[in-house]
C-alpha cells in the first residue's frame, strides 16, 4: 500500500517523514492554499550534498535505498506553470484538483512526456460523496495513471468506493486519520492503491507529527 503525505513545505519535517518510510511526498502548489509551496525549502544543514528540495527524495535508511516521489498538487492552473514546477523541483507525480478536461490532461501529459519528464505520471482527484461522483471518473479512463478518491466526510463511506470499475489505480484520502487504520487494512477493491495523509497528522498547516505517523503506520503494519 502505497503512504501519501501530503501538504508538506519545510526541509527537515521532509527528512523527517521520509524517515518513516512514507512512499510519495506532496507539496501543495495552489496559492489560496494554506500549504503553498512558493519556492524550494533550504536544505542546509539537513541533509548533507543535498541541494534541491528533490534531493530530498532520495536517501538511504538503515542501509537500503529508499526512493519516495514527490507529487505536485495543482488545480485549474496553466500547463506551464505546471511545466515549471515539474522543472524546478523534480516532480514524479502531477496531482489535479480543479476542473481538468480530459483533453487537458492529454496536452499536458504530450507536453511533459517524454521531452520534459520521461514517464510522468498524472493523478486526478475526484471528490466522493456518492456513487455517481465515483462513477465519473469513467471519461478519464486511459487518460490518467491514478485517482484520488477525496471522502467528503472525513471517515466517509468506503463502501462506495465499490462501485469503481475502471483499470487506473486509485488512492484514497479524506482526513484520514489514525483510528481508522484497521477499516483500512480491512477494504478490499483490486485497485486500491493506497491512502492520502494530511492534515489529521499536523501540528501545524505544513508541518506533520512525525509520532503520530508512525503509531498509524505500525498499525497500518
Amino acid at each position: 500500500m502505497i503512504i501519501k503525505v501530503c501538504g508538506m513545505r519545510d526541509a527537515q519535517n521532509i527528512h523527517d517523514v521520509l524517515q518513516s518510510g512514507v512512499d510519495w511526498i506532496g507539496l501543495d502548489f495552489r496559492p489560496e492554499s494554506g500549504r503553498y509551496v512558493s519556492q524550494i525549502p533550504s536544505c542546509a544543514g539537513i541533509i548533507p550534498d543535498y541541494s534541491s528540495l528533490s534531493s530530498l527524495s532520495q536517501h538511504n535508511l538503515s542501509g537500503r535505498e529508499k526512493k519516495a516521489l514527490l507529487c505536485g498538487v495543482f488545480a485549474d492552473d496553466m500547463p506551464q506553470n505546471i511545466v515549471t514546477r515539474v522543472v524546478n523541483f523534480g516532480l514524479d507525480i502531477v496531482q489535479l484538483n480543479g476542473d481538468e478536461n480530459e483533453v487537458m490532461i492529454d496536452n499536458l501529459r504530450r507536453t511533459l512526456d517524454p521531452d520534459i519528464h520521461a514517464g510522468i505520471r498524472i493523478m486526478k482527484r475526484i471528490a466522493a460523496g456518492s456513487r455517481k461522483d465515483i462513477e465519473q471518473c469513467e471519461r478519464f479512463a486511459g487518460v490518467v495513471d491514478y485517482f484520488l478518491f477525496d471522502l467528503q466526510d472525513g471517515a466517509g463511506d468506503w463502501a462506495l468506493l465499490e462501485a469503481y470499475r475502471g483499470n487506473a489505480p486509485f488512492l484514497v484520502g479524506g482526513n484520514i486519520r489514525t483510528e481508522e487504520a484497521e477499516k483500512i487494512r480491512c477494504f478490499s477493491h483490486p485497485r486500491f492503491y493506497g491512502i492520502d495523509l494530511n492534515e489529521p497528522f499536523e501540528t501545524a498547516p505544513g508541518l506533520k507529527d512525525t509520532t503520530l505517523l508512525e503509531d498509524f503506520l505500525k498499525k497500518m503494519r
